[in-house]
């Protein structure tokens, strides 16, 4: 009888792939990171679903671009991070194979109403948050549906702490567990004496020296989840990916400016550059895969979902309707096409969109005031998008946006050129031409998927977005 394997995703946040070590970054502390490396594969050409976290969790939870499943912005408020309820998740598959599912952590895919709670969305355990951020020591979390409160720990120490727990309770039986550590996203919080440890280097400034202090402090939490699978035999039969929902921040001025080192990319978090896009992905297998490898093969958030199923010994052909492929039955590279877009609230046709196909990009810069928050972002829509009869109306003024003409596409040879530097759009114009009709034709699908969405996720106000294209 064939030993299912234990399945652990990590996902960070905010986190690009120069805040590892064994990257080439050789001031950050990632020890633990690097040993899944060397007993692990390396994806090199590793890219997320969207620039920004609740989009990018949303794929990868569903095998779907963002834009069909539901999640296109962050703003919990607007219940613009919500997944469709009738998306099916990949802990419920997982738990149709009779996996044991626990998440611990940042969740960001619906909050407030029932139906988009981690426990009605395939989980069995759920110790976390359901928005966007949380203070790392004056927490307040989730338990199973019960309130957790703040104890003196700080919050990265807490999800370790709760995995450990989850995987005590659970070493009889196979397990799922979505670890989602919120570091490095701001608020920029760790411990004072490895902030010092970093400033102490005279190189970083308060900003970057906390980042990379929360970063050493989630490190830890990997080594301990390691450890624990080890003291219980575990760790040859667990399947551990470990990932990152976007690229890094580089926002804040000064001392609390947060760009630093990541492999000379163009871009950061919010933008469909490669900064914003390709993160890190270290999967460790149950023995497969030789440690230590480094694979250049494309691979997209889409790709996750019927890749761990498979792993886990379900059949990837009764999968209908998702976009990703297993990484075992990946197509030649040359045969498969990738796409990004992402913006605030409704989509906007060549506004912050990408395609990558055979070693080239398209990329459309962002348009401006479609990438900014509003004054009304912090306005509580909650209420009135779920309770129609309390006397509010939604307006649509606070929907409006006067937006400027998106500009030309720009094209780049990653192959040659991974930093995009050098656009090519008049040396390569069969290619330019070709791939910017397939862009059109995929946002044209696409919008009009998160249109029959919204319908079901934020209900009357999807009316007041699609007039806002």
């Amino acid at each position: 009888m064939t030993i299912k394997p234990n399945i652990i995703v990590i996902m960070a946040d905010d986190m690009g792939m120069g805040d590892i070590h064994a990257f080439g970054n050789n001031d950050v502390l990632t020890p633990n990171i690097d040993k899944l490396i060397s007993d692990g594969t390396s994806f090199m050409n590793h890219y997320s679903a969207s620039p920004m976290c609740a989009p990018a969790r949303a794929s990868f939870l569903t095998g779907k671009y963002p834009h069909r499943a539901g999640a296109i912005d962050v703003s919990t408020s607007r219940g613009l991070d919500r997944i469709n309820p009738e998306e099916k998740l990949l802990p419920s598959y997982l738990k149709d194979l009779g996996y044991r599912t626990g998440m611990v952590g940042k969740w960001h895919n619906g909050r407030d109403l029932e139906k988009y709670h981690p426990l009605r969305r395939g989980f069995d355990e759920f110790t976390g948050f359901c928005l966007g951020w949380m203070d790392y020591w004056n927490w307040s979390l989730d338990k199973n549906g019960k309130p957790m409160k703040a104890d003196g720990r700080y919050l990265t120490d807490v999800f370790t702490d709760e995995s450990v727990s989850f995987i005590e309770r659970n070493k009889d039986n196979p397990f799922f567990l979505y670890l989602a550590y919120n570091a490095p996203h701001d608020p920029l919080q760790a411990h004072e004496e490895d902030i010092r440890y970093f400033k102490s280097l005279g190189k970083y400034n308060t900003a970057v020296s906390t980042i990379y202090a929360m970063i050493k402090r989630m490190d830890e939490g990997v080594g301990k989840v390691m450890s624990t699978l080890k003291k219980h035999n575990l760790y040859e039969n667990t399947i551990i990916l470990f990932t990152s929902d976007n690229g890094p921040s580089f926002r804040g001025k000064d001392d609390m400016c947060m760009k630093r080192f990541n492999l000379g990319f163009s871009g950061s978090k919010g933008d469909v550059l490669e900064g914003g896009i390709r993160v890190p992905a270290i999967l460790k297998d149950n023995g497969t895969i030789d440690g230590g490898d480094e694979s250049r093969k494309i691979i997209h958030f889409i790709d996750w979902l019927p890749s761990i199923y498979e792993m886990a010994g379900g059949t990837v052909g009764s999968f209908k309707g998702i976009d990703g492929v297993p990484i075992s039955k990946e197509k030649p590279q040359d045969q498969r096409e990738f796409y990004w877009q992402w913006n605030r609230l409704a989509p906007v046709d060549g506004c912050n969109m990408a395609m990558q196909k055979n070693g080239y990009k398209l990329y459309y810069p962002p348009v401006p005031e479609a990438v900014r928050y509003l004054e009304s972002e912090t306005k509580p829509f909650r209420e009135i998008l779920e309770n129609p009869n309390t006397g509010h109306e939604l307006n649509i003024n606070d929907y409006k946006r006067k937006l400027s003409k998106p500009v030309e596409p720009k094209l780049f040879n990653l192959n040659d050129d991974p930093e995009e530097k050098t656009d090519l759009s008049m040396a390569k114009t069969m290619e330019y031409i070709m791939m910017k009709d397939s862009l059109e034709t995929w946002f044209d699908k696409m919008n009009d998927e998160w249109e029959k969405t919204a319908s079901k996720t934020i209900g009357k106000a999807s009316k007041l977005y699609a007039r806002n294209k």
